[in-house]
Parts: C-alpha cells; structure tokens; sequence
C-alpha cells in the first residue's frame, strides 16, 4: 500500500494553509511543519508560527516547527552577503529553496516516514512519458508560477514533491477556498518582499549585518572617463537609471563594475543588451547533460518574458546565446531553461 504521508511546509499564509487542507481532502496523511529560518522575517515571526498552527488544528493535522536559523545563515544570509560582495544580485527564494524547502524539509521528511513533501509554491510536477523521467512543470496558474525559483531542487526529489495549487488558474480560487473552509487566513496579505528584510532595505541590512559599508568611489563610462561618484558599489544594480546623480545628454544606465578600481560603469540603453551570457552552477532537471546544442526558452529574471536561446554545455558551464539581444542581463540572477511548460535546467549567470 502507497505511502501517502507528506511533510508540508506550513507558513501561515493561505497558500499553504489551502495546501494542506487539499492533500487532506484528496486522501493523503499531512503533517505541517514551520521553519524558523530568521527571527523577526516577514515568514518567521510569532503571527505565522500560531497562524500554522491554528489552521493545522482546525483542518485536523499535526503541526510541528523546527529550528533552521544556523543553516539558514550559512546557505542563504551568507549568499546573499557574498553576491554583494562580488558585484552580484542574488535571489535568495533560490538558495532558501534548495537548501531549507527542498534540502532540510525533506531530510526531515524521511525521519518522519513520509514519501512526499509538499508546498504552496505554484508549480507542477509529474511523470513524463516522452522524457522517461519526473519532470517539473510551469504551473496552470501562469501570472503566479513559480517554477523559476525552483529550478535548483534535486531532480531525483522530484517524483517527491506535491504541489496541490499547481491546476489553480487564479489566486482568487485559492481564496475561496480557504473562505468556504472557514479558515482566518482566508484574507491575508501576500508576502512580496525578500523574508528577511521586511522593510525592503537591503542596504541597511548589509550594512548591519557584515562588513560591507559605504565606500566612494567613480562612476565611469565605458571609455573610462569620470562622469561622477558613487557611495559603494552594493548600493547599484545593473540596469539602474535612477540615482546616478549624473547630468548627462542622454539618460545613462548601471552597466557593470570594476571592483578593482571600486568603479561603477554606466552607458546609454543601448549598452545594455546582450545576446549571449556563460552560466554556472548548473542544476539540469530534463536530462543529466546538454549533450548537443540545444533550443530553449530563457527566463533570466522572475518577473520578465522568457526569450529564445540556443543552449551548450561545456563541462559545468553553459552558453546560452539568445536570439534577440535582452536587457540588463544581471551577474547572481539566475537563467532557467524552458521546453514549452517543461523545466530543462538552470543556473547563474556569471558574465
């Protein structure tokens, strides 16, 4: 008989709450679990741990929390941390998902007898008869999937994971639900901002929580000559137009860094668009190699389009050269890899 207990990542939102009330409709044994992964985090804070809780005793399910901060510092702050450090623009949904939702929860998972995990993430998973293999999926619900900050999962802990929401067409659906269940986070707020910093200041934060600090230095153009100051290279991202404090004859553009001169580089628009980038730190999800070139769609940031590319793998690196230049194509971002709905893989971009 099939093992159907699964350990669901509870947050105390309605994602996760209607998550775990459909696993339990649909016959499956949940048991929710909070992770706390930062203290005073728009996630982990005492109003989410009782809000899991009261909607895991409501629906009739175990709740349980457990204590993740060191391993969310060392996998997920330091990250974040370093990518600054190097001129880079992290997205930390990516690490905390490999590390903590889909690393931790699941060794978690297995002491506790259970064969899946389970998320409100918007997403898909499913067996694929083409591929011979379990594949992850865009989810129905187009304007909220979320299959690109999961493309760093293990791929043989996909066959794994549930996602309940993932044949939902809209976030209002979800809402329903959760009111004709009578559960109190029927009307909360999304979470939109990075968990850890609530009040969006991510220069504060880094300020405060490492050795970085304000450091002037120039703000150069391509050519090299000075068109101004900046107040530390971590304070700008590339793409940037606003804040420059530069008066120029056409608006100018963050297009990269020289950390070596502590120079911030800047150019017009047109500077900005790229056709090919080398990306590392490669998870494949599809197939185990790129073994020939391959065409793809490419999303390189969460809220862009994807675009069309042709992919090579050269041993832990892939080549991705677009079909049309894009824009603002930034170093720590992440680069994931579509055929049609399926995820073939990912990683970051690195120049």
């Amino acid at each position: 008989m099939e093992n159907r207990r699964v350990l669901i990542g509870m947050s105390g939102g309605v994602d996760s709450s209607v998550s775990a009330l459909i696993l339990k409709q649909k016959g499956y044994e949940p048991i929710g679990a909070t992770l706390e992964l930062f203290t005073s985090s728009s996630c982990c804070n005492i109003e989410t741990y009782l809000d899991a809780k009261n909607v895991c005793n409501f629906i009739g399910i175990p709740h349980l929390t457990y204590n993740y901060k060191e391993q969310f510092k060392k996998y997920v702050i330091e990250d974040f941390i370093n990518c600054y450090k190097n001129c880079k623009t992290p997205n930390p949904c990516i690490e905390c998902n490999k590390y903590m939702k889909f690393g931790a929860m699941w060794e978690k998972a297995k002491e506790l007898d259970c064969n899946y995990i389970a998320t409100g993430h918007y997403a898909k998973t499913e067996y694929s008869e083409e591929y011979s293999r379990w594949v992850l999926k865009k989810s129905n619900n187009l304007k909220k999937d979320q299959s690109y900050v999961l493309w760093n999962i293990p791929k043989e802990l996909i066959e794994h994971v549930l996602f309940p929401l993932a044949e939902f067409e809209n976030k209002e659906e979800i809402r329903e639900i959760a009111r004709k269940s009578e559960l109190k986070v029927a009307n909360k707020p999304d979470s939109e901002d990075i968990c850890f910093i609530p009040d969006g200041n991510y220069k504060k934060f880094l300020e405060n929580n490492s050795e970085i600090r304000p450091k002037q230095g120039n703000i150069v153009n391509s050519k090299g000559e000075v068109l101004g100051k900046h107040t530390g290279l971590y304070n700008y991202t590339i793409g940037q137009r606003k804040g420059l404090g530069i008066a120029y004859k056409v608006p100018l553009f963050v297009l990269g860094f020289n950390p070596a001169k502590n120079e911030v580089i800047v150019g017009e628009e047109k500077e900005l668009y790229k056709k090919e980038i080398t990306v590392n730190d490669i998870n494949l999800l599809l197939v185990d190699k790129i073994e020939e070139e391959m065409e793809v769609e490419v999303k390189t940031r969460y809220s862009t389009k994807s675009a069309k590319a042709k992919i090579i793998q050269n041993n832990d690196k892939i080549r991705v050269v677009f079909d049309e230049a894009q824009r603002a194509l930034t170093p720590g971002q992440s680069a994931v890899f579509y055929i049609n709905d399926i995820v073939v893989g990912g990683g970051k971009i690195e120049k």
